[in-house]
């Protein structure tokens, strides 16, 4: 133990009203230049830990001393709050600590904001660093009293090899158990970074990342290998289809040279033919011209007969147009005497449609007075019928009377029909609003499903199978719990545990148990149920009215802010008392200490935080826990129970109104076609009446109508003696018109006499001329058959001489053309020198020509892509021969970049391995138990591969095992990794380790061992600063002179630091050890 005769100085600390501080701690002394009779500070030791309201903590000042430091306090008092001050002091991440995730979750309660100030040693002047943390997130950094930023003070961390996130330097409570589950990769990594030279982790980066791009240059590398090869293979396998297609391509070459050729060689045939023709048709003209002078006098006698023949043809032709207009003359005449004819004609025909219609007439007169009769007749017997006045008034009565019946049941279709019209628009608006209200149920359905699927799965077999449970079933909680307004869902889904919330809930407990067996022992589904209170607790009244906490800003009790069935309310308020949790506001938040006093108040609720009150039976004191209150994920969508209700129960009434009215439209059209008919009667009977009464009159007026066009007729008879005059009168005249026209007839016909027989004369003369004109045409044709023959072969030469021209033109311009010639662009000479090697003979080309082409058919299935793509890939070849040549140059580079860098980190790292195993396997050995460390790879090559492994053993009968988080016990997880901590604590190059409660799951022969090894090993003047906090120590244990006690208590019966008296505190231990009273070496 240690000696209690050591100087003492104590820290000073301030008390909150709730609870106190003490810490006091046992030293030999403290001196802030890094030495001591504690021991000699390294650079980054801490030297000074000061909080103020932080955590537990209203003020506090701590003074670690150099090598090992125990912090000792039961749970609660704030040992861990020390850890937390050290990470966030020294910018490390709230995920460090596994607490609150939060930094403005690190300021006391009740206070706005808090403060951690560390010092720490360094050679040359000691670095301060100051942050202040507001309740809003935010930070305040100052850096040896100047304002600074979070950057430079992780910098200045770094620069101390300070790893706060390095579990092998700082072990907070909550990751203890997070280090045995570290992979060897994290763990070696973390070894490098903790004790190993600066450089040894930069090397270890430097080779993965070198093994990195070598493994991304050998795939580079075998990949553009591979594609070359392709690439050599494909144009191998092409090089013959190549070669062919430059070999068709020659004789595609010839062939189209011989198409270039040809139309020169037929030019020159066509052009030799014009020249032969040329001159066959001047020998032909010369021999024609002197047949034509042999002929000569006959020739000029037959011209004196056509002269003579002129005067005879013109003569003809003048008697021929006189002996035609005389014709034309005649016809026109008897054109007019077949008028004349068909107009006595027709005078006749009029005569006697006179006497028909005379007739016509007569008839009518009788038929009219034979009518007038019969009216009469009828008149008289209508007389003798009685009045039907009355009748016809009686039945106009009772029209009026249906059609006002009508017109009201019309009004009143109508009037339902606007009400059936605004039932159906209101029934419309209703279902669209359940519908929606049904669409934000399905919505937390979705949520349901997505969570816990077997739940959901269990809840549609429930809506198929209601019928099975006597009493009331409910669906689960989250979608039966309606919350009133959404900003209340994030307090009822706090209060009630998920569990609690997926949960379907029965009013009978033999219905829970029918379901449970259905659900979860046949289907094999995880689902909750629950079973109502027999005696509902849904209006169970609360402990305290709401008005009597109102000043406190509580508004509402938690029940009050939803609904539910009663079943799921009576549940709630027997196992949740949500009818006893007040929900507050800002207001409450405020006044929080002054609430917590409140009696009666076990849970309540501020705006974003929740409170849990526990008064003590002993001392009547309250200890308080708050946490924030999460959003709400799944109450957050709400629907109005009672609303919904209301809505179907008004849907119900629109259905019922709508039936009624379907009703009452029926009656009415029922009625209406009853009117109908019995107004189709009355007016047939009135239509009868008015027939009855109307028929006096209309016989009278037919009567009258009738005499009024007999008299006309009588007036009007046609007199048919007249009529036969008149007729007369017309043929007469008609007649005397036709002796005129047959006068000029007969003259005209006895013109075209005469000039008939003149025209005979001069037919006969010109006859004669045409006879001795034939004659000597024969006589001359006889001896002109050679000036005939000659003539023709003079045209048909002529003939061929001009389409030879025109032809040789056409040859030539489609040559110049085929060859891409100008039109005046004489034939180039490198195409001169080609055809000289080609035949000169169309027969010739076309033999060749059609030997090259069967040639060139012969290579099938070739184009011009194949060439391209060889030649394309040739190109590719070589740039990626280029490619491949410089990246194995890379690769080579790289690898002896690889082979220096290993060299430089693999030894060091072997050896330091080595020196952990030596330590690791003593301290095993020293605890009769077995354990060693090395260096695992599957792969040398691999660097990102290596791991240290951790193998273990705790009893003799068991082999080495691998440290996991599976295999080992608790206890044995935390002795393994508390003893590599140690194992590294000679060799660590960071300035201080941080180790909380790691020797909670110990057995007490383990912690005893464990303890001995680290206060031997922690308290060598060549190791560093240690922190090894615990809640217990066993009696009896072996203490050094270099290590430092922190003891903290924590009570509302803890006396005032400025009351605390070490000196008392010393001799009273002193006094009970000298009574040799076995008690613990720490005080009560």
């Amino acid at each position: 133990m240690a000696s209690l005769g050591k100087k003492v100085r104590a820290s000073h600390a301030n008390t909150s009203s709730q609870a106190s501080n003490n810490i006091g701690r046992m030293l030999q002394g403290s001196q802030t230049d890094g030495t001591g009779p504690e021991g000699h500070f390294v650079d980054g030791s801490i030297l000074r830990i000061t909080m103020k309201n932080f955590l537990t903590y209203d003020n506090s000042m701590v003074h670690p001393g150099a090598n090992l430091n125990m912090i000792v306090g039961a749970n609660g008092t704030g040992k861990s709050s020390i850890v937390c001050a050290i990470c966030l002091g020294l910018a490390g991440k709230t995920s460090i600590l596994g607490r609150g995730d939060k930094i403005g979750l690190y300021v006391k309660r009740g206070c706005t904001k808090g403060f951690i100030e560390i010092e720490l040693y360094r050679t040359g002047g000691n670095v301060v660093i100051n942050r202040e943390i507001h309740v809003d997130n935010q930070s305040l950094w100052m850096l040896d009293g100047r304002i600074c930023n979070q950057k430079e003070v992780e910098e200045v961390v770094k620069a101390l090899q300070i790893q706060v996130s390095n579990l092998c330097q700082f072990l907070p409570q909550e990751k203890v158990g997070e280090f045995a589950k570290m992979s060897k990769i994290e763990l070696l990594e973390a070894t490098e970074k903790s004790v190993g030279p600066p450089e040894m982790y930069e090397y270890h980066c430097e080779l993965k990342n070198f093994r990195g791009r070598e493994r991304e240059l050998e795939n580079v590398v075998k990949e553009k290998a591979s594609f070359l090869e392709k690439a050599k293979q494909r144009n191998e396998r092409n090089k013959h289809d190549v070669n062919r297609y430059y070999e068709k391509k020659r004789h595609l070459d010839v062939i189209e040279l011989l198409d270039k050729k040809k139309p020169w060689v037929e030019y020159e045939t066509t052009r030799k033919q014009l020249e032969g023709v040329k001159k066959e048709r001047d020998e032909a003209k010369k021999q024609l011209s002197a047949l034509k002078q042999a002929h000569a006098p006959m020739l000029r006698k037959i011209d004196t007969i056509d002269n003579q023949l002129k005067p005879s043809e013109a003569q003809i032709k003048a008697k021929t147009n006189a002996i035609k207009e005389a014709s034309i003359k005649s016809k026109q005449i008897k054109d007019q005497l077949d008028r004349k004819n068909k107009e006595i004609e027709n005078i006749k025909q009029t005569q006697k449609m006179k006497q028909f219609e005379a007739e016509d007439h007569q008839k009518g007169i009788s038929n009219t007075r034979r009518t007038i009769e019969a009216f009469k007749e009828e008149l008289a017997k209508v007389t003798d019928q009685p009045d039907v006045m009355p009748q016809i008034n009686a039945v106009n009565i009772e029209l009026r009377q249906i059609r006002e019946e009508r017109t009201k049941i019309e009004g009143e279709k109508s009037d339902l029909r606007r009400e059936k019209d605004n039932i159906h628009a209101e029934s419309k608006m209703l279902e669209r609003k359940l519908r929606d209200m049904n669409n934000m149920m399905n919505a937390k359905e979705e949520k349901l499903r997505g969570r816990h699927r077997d739940t959901h799965t269990a809840l549609l077999w429930l809506r198929e199978n209601r019928q099975l449970f006597a009493g009331n079933v409910h669906e689960p909680m989250m979608l039966v719990i309606n919350v009133k307004d959404h900003r209340f869902a994030k307090f009822v889904e706090n209060h009630i545990s998920f569990q609690d919330l997926r949960a379907f809930v029965f009013q009978r407990k033999d219905d829970t148990e029918k379901f449970m067996k259905e659900v979860r022992d046949k289907k094999n589904l995880r689902v909750n149920s629950i079973t109502a209170p027999e005696d509902s607790c849904s209006i169970k009244q609360p402990s305290r009215n709401i008005e009597s906490l109102k000043h406190f800003g509580f508004f509402t009790y938690l029940r009050e802010t939803f609904d539910a069935p009663d079943e799921v309310m009576s549940y709630l308020c027997q196992q949740y008392k949500v009818h006893d949790v007040p929900v507050g506001n800002e207001k409450t938040k405020a006044m929080i200490k002054t609430v917590i006093e409140e009696p009666y108040l076990k849970v309540l609720y501020t705006s974003e935080e929740r409170y849990t009150l526990k008064r003590s039976h002993y001392s009547n004191k309250i200890s308080t826990n708050n946490s924030s209150v999460y959003p709400s994920q799944y109450l957050t969508i709400t629907v109005d129970a009672k609303e919904k209700q209301q809505l179907e129960q008004q849907m119900k009434a629109c259905e019922s109104k709508l039936r009624d009215i379907d009703e009452r439209l029926t009656t009415l059209q029922l009625e209406a076609a009853t009117l109908d008919r019995r107004d189709n009667e009355l007016l047939a009977e009135k239509k009868r009446l008015s027939e009855v009464k109307g028929k006096k009159r209309q016989l009278e007026q037919k009567i009258s109508t009738k005499q009024d066009s007999l008299r006309q007729m009588e007036q009007n008879v046609i007199d048919l003696q007249k009529i036969e005059e008149e007729t007369q009168e017309k043929c007469a005249a008609v007649n005397s018109q036709k002796v005129s026209l047959v006068t000029a007839m007969t003259a005209q016909m006895k013109l075209k006499s005469k000039l008939t027989i003149e025209k005979v004369y001069l037919t006969l003369e010109k006859v004669g001329l045409m006879a001795e004109k034939t004659k000597l045409e024969n006589d001359c044709r006889e001896g002109d058959s050679d000036l005939q023959t000659t003539e023709q072969k003079c045209n048909r030469l002529e003939q061929g001489k001009v389409q030879l021209t025109e032809q040789c033109k056409g040859l030539m311009k489609r040559a110049k053309m085929i060859c891409r010639m100008q039109h005046d662009e004489s034939l180039p000479e490198e195409l001169r020198e080609a055809f000289s090697k080609l035949p000169d003979t169309l027969d010739d080309i076309d033999t060749m020509l059609n030997e090259e082409r069967s040639r060139a058919d012969c290579f099938t299935g070739l184009n011009e892509n194949v060439v391209d793509e060889y030649n394309r890939r040739e190109q590719e070849i070589k740039r990626l021969e280029k490619e491949l040549e410089e990246n194995s140059n890379a690769l080579n580079s790289y690898r002896q970049n690889i082979s220096e860098a290993k060299e430089r980190w693999l030894n060091p790292l072997k050896q330091l391995v080595e020196l952990i195993n030596e330590r690791f396997s003593d301290f095993f050995r020293s605890m009769q138990c077995a354990g060693e460390v090395d260096l695992h790879s599957e792969n040398e090559e691999e660097y990102d591969k290596y791991g240290i492994r951790i193998r273990v053993k705790f009893h003799s009968s068991t082999q080495l095992h691998e440290l996991t988080a599976h295999h080992q016990s608790g206890g044995e997880r935390s002795v393994s990794t508390m003893l590599y901590l140690m194992a590294l604590q000679e060799l660590n190059r960071c300035p201080f380790r941080v180790v909380d409660e790691i020797n909670q799951g110990m057995d007490p022969v383990n912690e005893r061992r464990v303890f001995d090894i680290v206060v031997r090993t922690a308290c060598k003047e060549t190791t560093s600063q240690y922190f090894f906090i615990t809640p217990k120590l066993l009696q009896n244990l072996q203490y050094a002179e270099n290590m430092t006690v922190l003891c903290v208590h924590n009570g509302s019966q803890m006396l005032s630091p400025k009351q605390w008296d070490e000196n008392v505190f010393i001799r009273r231990r002193q006094k009970l050890r000298n009574e040799s009273i076995i008690e613990p070496d720490l005080p009560d």
